[in-house]
């Protein structure tokens, strides 16, 4: 699929099992794109258990090209938080999505994105998966967050699991912390992606499924 962001045209792989019980845009995070493994995965899994997904490159080639050497893109979270809420609206009205509630699945700084997303769209955005996330970087905006929040942490990842606690209680909205024994801020550890997307599979399954 091709989503027009303001100027942008940004790639994603939409996938819709018949009757789908939600669906899930996914906001990946430093230095990746639609095509990262780990979101794969997850997808795949949330694809299993009858949810639509969305995995997009939130960067255009030339962007993705600027951050590589840069790193100016990938913590511009206003950026890419107004490109999750055009693609946002625009599942409202694909003929594939329109009526399921929506949620977002956002990695490292993705979830920082997806956070400020949330808080825009409480109409629209129905519950929130981090994995490995960034909460802080939506700032000021956590306190306006409604849709029911997952933050799922490696507890081999000490900082983000200390700027994941800290954000817990910033909240606006219903939020729970995971944390996953023996997991990385990469989850490459076996077995630690599957616990992963169970846990997403669980939140999503309790707040989109209509």
């Amino acid at each position: 699929m091709r989503v027009l962001a303001g100027p942008a045209v940004l790639d994603g792989d939409l996938a819709t099992p018949a009757a789908a019980q939600g669906v899930v845009l996914f906001a990946h995070g430093s230095g990746s794109g639609r095509h990262s493994p780990r979101n794969r995965q997850v997808a795949a899994t949330l694809g299993g258990a009858g949810f639509a997904t969305l995995l997009l490159d939130l960067l255009t080639l030339e962007e993705e090209a600027a951050d590589r050497t840069s790193g100016c893109f990938r913590f511009d979270v206003e950026l890419l938080a107004g490109r999750l809420l055009a693609t946002t609206d625009w599942l409202t009205t694909e003929q594939h999505t329109a009526g399921l509630l929506i949620g977002l699945f956002g990695a490292s700084t993705g979830a920082g994105a997806a956070l400020l997303a949330a808080a825009e769209r409480p109409e629209r955005i129905a519950a929130v998966v981090s994995r490995g996330g960034r909460p802080d970087l939506a700032g000021p905006a956590l306190s306006r967050v409604r849709a029911p929040t997952l933050l799922i942490v490696g507890a081999l990842d000490p900082q983000v699991l200390e700027l994941n606690r800290a954000a817990l209680g910033r909240l606006g909205s219903e939020a729970s912390l995971e944390v996953v024994p023996g997991a990385s801020h990469l989850f490459e550890e076996p077995g630690a992606l599957e616990q992963v997307a169970e846990l997403a599979v669980g939140w999503f399954t309790r707040w989109l499924a209509t």
